[in-house]
């Protein structure tokens, strides 16, 4: 997973990265919110974002803000504060914030709470995938639906270049179908029973 860590404490920095680094995460770090936020307007940007939040610059709570107004964002952010007040807790969370740390943290319970935000950020990545699969498969559906073109003497089909072809290699390749030929009682008689009898 790729982390941004975010505080101007150099020591829970260092303390941060040590622990996040034990399990192989890739790390990104800085001790502004400013340069947080500039990483994740990034197109390749994190997947979790732990922000201090007191910083020089913008602080955890606005980049928060400025996160959640980004298209197409979906690092999981998780605020480390030494404020602990149930009020504070809100104010994060009603920012946009996933989830709440309150320092001195638990190495332990910060990496648990990493993990949750790991599988939230997989599973989303998931879903989006599987909704691009879904919303191709809807083009592919639409375009079975619509009018064709179709010659009434050989039963070809004009496509969308204007050229005309086989029902089969239009609709293979429209819909990812295959074919198998075989002939029809009627066809039979009245094509292939003829030519056996000759």
């Amino acid at each position: 997973m790729r982390i941004l860590i975010a505080d101007d404490e150099r020591f829970s920095l260092h303390l941060l990265k040590t622990v996040l680094t034990k399990e192989g995460n890739e790390i990104v770090a800085c001790s502004a919110g400013d340069e947080a936020l500039r990483v994740l307007r990034e197109p390749a940007h994190p997947e979790i974002a732990i922000l201090d939040w007191m910083m020089p610059g913008l602080n955890g709570i606005d980049v928060c803000r400025e996160a959640r107004a980004i298209p197409g964002l979906s690092t999981y952010l998780i605020l480390l504060t030494s404020r602990d007040g149930t009020q504070d807790l809100l104010e994060g969370l009603a920012a946009g914030a996933d989830d709440y740390i309150v320092k001195p943290f638990n190495p332990a319970e910060l990496q648990a709470r990493v993990d949750v935000g790991a599988r939230i950020v997989t599973l989303q990545r998931r879903l989006a995938d599987r909704v691009g699969e879904l919303e191709s498969a809807l083009q592919k559906v639409k375009q079975l639906q619509g009018l064709l073109p179709i010659c009434s003497y050989c039963k070809k089909i004009r496509n969308d270049q204007n050229y005309w072809e086989q029902v089969e290699g239009y609709l293979a390749k429209a819909s990812d179908m295959r074919f198998s030929h075989s002939i029809c009682p009627e066809c039979f008689k009245k094509y292939a029973e003829p030519e056996m009898n000759a």
